[in-house]
């Protein structure tokens, strides 16, 4: 794992590959949590019975779901440790290419983007692409923005 201690070394890293994070599963526990914090509960993602007959033959990850462990890939393959604050300033370009079957093994090759300099700080994209175990689509391809504040 990365530890960036300066908004100066992050700018230095940029456009470069961070790393890869461990595979973290996807099981119908977490699938009806995520649907029971946002009010999702369509049945191609809880109700498993139904689900075998859907167009998947089983239950499927929300889409935010997969965008929801970002931040958990995050921390996985970098650390900021840069002296201000870090807030979420959104997401670019999200797409979700194939759907991540329950059960599924996820993980992500994370790299960082464009830094761009702020009067407060710095803008840094990081991008995502997770990958399904044994799947040659990638379940989403991701970029968030982050600001780093000086």
């Amino acid at each position: 794992m990365r530890t960036f201690t300066t908004l100066e070394e992050v700018a230095a890293s940029a456009n470069t590959e961070i790393g890869t994070t461990d595979w973290l599963v996807v099981d119908q526990e977490r699938i009806n949590l995520f649907a029971d914090a946002t009010g999702d509960h369509q049945w191609i993602h809880v109700d498993e019975e139904r689900a075998k007959t859907g167009p998947f033959g089983a239950t499927i990850a929300h889409g935010f779901l997969t965008v929801s462990l970002l931040p958990h890939f995050n921390t996985e393959s970098f650390a900021l440790e840069t002296p201000g604050a870090r807030l979420n300033y959104g997401l670019n370009k999200v797409r979700f290419p194939h759907p991540v079957p329950v059960g599924s093994r996820l993980r992500s090759h994370v790299s960082f983007g464009d830094v761009t300099d702020l009067a407060t700080g710095k803008q840094l994209a990081i991008r995502h692409t997770v990958e399904i175990e044994g799947v040659d689509k990638p379940a989403c391809v991701a970029e968030l923005v982050v600001l780093l504040l000086a």
